[in-house]
């Protein structure tokens, strides 16, 4: 359980009696953020599977947890009646979307809510407020962000970090002070996502937090929507705010991999291709490999050869101009990590700095140093 859970939630109003009145897409868009971080495990809290409604005044606050993550909306309803109740989190978000249209009232009387819109009407069984877990916002400094900035650099790193929860260090991004700027970072063992932030101040010289990535990918979500980002950081914690939303996870604990000692110092051979070619030739050569088939490129003069060979379903072939300065060299890697990196570098043309083909290669983009994909190549016979 997340150690930022302290203690049953206590309201000052008795009873769950709740009404108010908002548009069909306003009441969606809310529960759907919200259930977002509900728990789908079940587990020892079942009002978890649920999302906590508070209304005050004209002001209504949605609150989704599994413990881990939390993520709370606030919106502006038109509030008839103050009160706060869970709701069944997926049940509450299907009925919702399900309506037609136009307004839908809420209103809920002991163990029913009742939710219509038009000649529309449904009647959920509902949970009651004071089994649900008070979540505390992590104490410390604020600090803001521009959202931009940081939801380019999460759409860069994040999805180089790990999906296997046997090894939670990996699962995590590192968020670093580095060189007057926050620096992100993130590897499942098999590749290494690298992203700078310049002049923006976060953390203390040294220090660093790591965060869990499932976390960051609802953030990127919630940052579209938003200008600047609020960060909180506290000692198990991390509270992130964009407009009125609020995400806040567990931070893991553990030591993060000596990812500086896996980027080489130097690579003798360097291409340059222009990214979008590149990345259309890649969605071509891809469909023959399949499973654990790997993509070939062999690289010499001005000319790259993709190559991706099946023995039972054949062969695709696909040949680029590109910039090549290096040794002839034949270089294998999984198809679709090499896409993720070519994906997310910025810029109209990318390089690709090998030393062999055994060893791993960075993707870079060519005018921009903010930025580093390292990929570990695949050994073919």
């Amino acid at each position: 359980m997340s150690k930022y859970v302290v203690e049953r939630t206590v309201f000052e109003k008795v009873g769950w009696a709740v009404k108010f009145r908002c548009e069909r897409d306003v009441l969606v868009e809310a529960l759907a953020t919200a259930a977002r971080a509900v728990s789908s495990r079940g587990g020892s809290l079942p009002v978890l599977s649920g999302v906590l409604l508070d209304l005050r005044g004209d002001t209504l606050r949605l609150t989704g947890s599994d413990l881990d993550l939390t993520i709370t909306v606030e919106t502006t309803v038109a509030g008839q009646e103050d009160g706060t109740v869970v709701l069944p989190a997926k049940l509450a978000a299907d009925v919702a979307r399900a309506f037609a249209g136009g307004a839908v009232t809420v209103e809920v009387d002991n163990d029913l809510a009742k939710l219509s819109a038009n000649r529309s009407k449904f009647e959920l069984r509902v949970m009651h407020a004071d089994e649900y877990p008070r979540f505390e916002v992590p104490q410390g400094d604020h600090f803001e962000l521009p959202a931009a900035a940081f939801l380019a650099a999460l759409r860069q790193v994040v999805r180089a970090a790990s999906a296997d929860d046997s090894r939670p260090i990996l699962t995590g991004v590192l968020l670093a002070a580095e060189a007057g700027g926050l620096r992100l970072v993130a590897t499942d063992s098999y590749r290494l996502a690298v992203c700078d932030i310049p002049g923006v101040s976060v953390l203390a010289d040294g220090q660093s937090v790591l965060v869990p990535s499932r976390a960051l990918n609802e953030l990127v979500k919630l940052l579209a929507g938003g200008d600047k980002v609020t960060v909180q950081l506290g000692g198990r914690e991390a509270s992130f705010t964009v407009g009125t939303n609020r995400l806040t996870t567990r931070l893991i604990e553990g030591e993060f991999p000596n990812y500086r000692g896996l980027i080489p110092a130097s690579h003798p051979n360097r291409l340059t291709v222009d990214r979008a070619d590149l990345l259309e030739a890649l969605r071509r050569v891809k469909l023959m490999a399949q499973e654990s088939t790997p993509v070939r490129l062999s690289m010499k003069g001005d000319e790259l050869e993709l190559k991706a060979i099946d023995l039972e379903r054949g062969e695709a072939q696909e040949s680029l101009d590109a910039g090549y300065d290096g040794q002839e060299l034949t270089v294998a890697f999984n198809p679709q990590y090499l896409m993720d990196g070519v994906e997310v570098t910025p810029g109209e043309r990318v390089t690709l700095e090998t030393i062999d083909a055994l060893k791993p290669a960075l993707i870079r983009p060519v005018d921009n140093g903010d930025f580093l994909y390292l990929l570990m190549p695949v050994r073919v016979s």
